[in-house]
């Protein structure tokens, strides 16, 4: 009423009044009534802005990745970012003299492109797209080293990686070779699977001809004592008749020293009965027949004399006229001869 305007600002605003020129009034949620011909607002605000992105960068093998994020900032310091843009109300007061503003948000993103495009172009596709963390930690840590947000007072709250894509050919290629390398590691356990299943086998087979290789061993071990206690027996069963044979040669020879010495004795008595055989014959041709005779005769048995008596009947039974011989005296003779 009457060009004198009403003005009321939030608390998220600073608000500077300049009147001709100079600076009247300055703070944030200021209210006042101001002469629209000689009064000029300006109002920064002071609330967190939100500023999204998505930039279509190259990475070092001349792949397009994109990058999707947000960025938090804050003007902290008005007066600088006043001096620096044009924050200038219309006479309105509702809309901005100039661009300056808006251009606030962009200044921001392309600060944060900077960084971004930096360490993009410096991987490669595969080191891009993993990139998401270390791009937040790299943003924070040169956003804060810069100082062209620090001159316009800026002052950058949180940022966000939400996406790092390729194209969409790309994609599918990766997905293809992704999905050949999954395939890949299936054959590839499959085949593990497979070979251990064989190496399993094979060391059943081995531990089976290990046993039996055991058992042929302990047979074979088992066959050979036998056999050296079938030798053992046989050399002692052959020692024993060694034995057994030199005994009874040493007893042959024994036996053939008895009969040598026998015989030796045999033919001294033989040579000693011949020798007295001799000798006796001797004296019996010395000796007379009748003698001889009374010899014999004193030596025989009654029955002998009885032979002899009727000898010489015969031979001088010319001489004899006639002889009587009684039964009874044979009888009598048979009787001592059975005795």
């Amino acid at each position: 009423m009457f060009g004198i305007p009403y003005f009321k600002a939030d608390s998220s605003t600073f608000v500077f009044k300049t009147v001709k020129g100079r600076v009247r009034q300055k703070g944030k949620g200021l209210s006042f009534f101001y002469n629209a011909a000689t009064t000029s607002i300006a109002t920064v605000p002071v609330n967190a802005q939100e500023a999204p992105f998505i930039f279509n960068l190259q990475s070092a093998d001349f792949q397009t990745i994109q990058v999707q994020g947000q960025i938090s900032y804050r003007i902290i310091d008005p007066e600088r970012t006043a001096e620096m843009l044009n924050f200038t109300l219309k006479a309105d007061g509702k809309s901005y003299v100039s661009e300056d503003p808006l251009t606030l948000s962009d200044r921001v993103i392309r600060s944060v492109q900077t960084i971004i495009q930096n360490k993009v172009q410096a991987s490669s596709l595969r080191q891009a797209l993993k990139l998401g963390q270390t791009l937040v930690q790299i943003i924070k840590t040169e956003l804060y080293e810069q100082t062209a947000l620090s001159d316009l007072g800026v002052s950058i709250l949180d940022t966000s990686i939400t996406a790092i894509s390729p194209t969409k050919d790309t994609s599918r290629a990766l997905e293809a070779e992704v999905r050949e390398s999954i395939l890949k590691e299936s054959d590839d356990a499959i085949y593990a699977r497979r070979k251990s299943a064989v190496e399993q086998e094979l060391t059943i087979k081995e531990a089976e001809l290990q046993t039996a290789l055991t058992v042929q061993t302990k047979e074979q071990e088992i066959a050979e004592s036998r056999m050296q206690n079938e030798r053992t027996l046989l050399r002692a069963k052959a020692e024993t008749a060694r034995e057994r044979l030199e005994g009874e040669i040493a007893a042959e020879q024994q036996r053939k020293g008895l009969v040598v010495l026998s015989v030796e004795n045999r033919k001294q008595e033989a040579d000693a009965e011949a020798y007295a055989t001799t000798q006796q014959m001797k004296a019996f041709r010395e000796l007379p027949v009748e003698n001889l005779k009374a010899l014999a005769l004193a030596n025989m048995q009654p029955e002998q004399l009885m032979a002899v008596a009727f000898e010489a009947l015969a031979q001088n039974a010319a001489k004899i006229g006639e002889l009587n011989i009684s039964p009874d005296m044979f009888s009598q003779m048979m009787k001592k001869a059975a005795r």
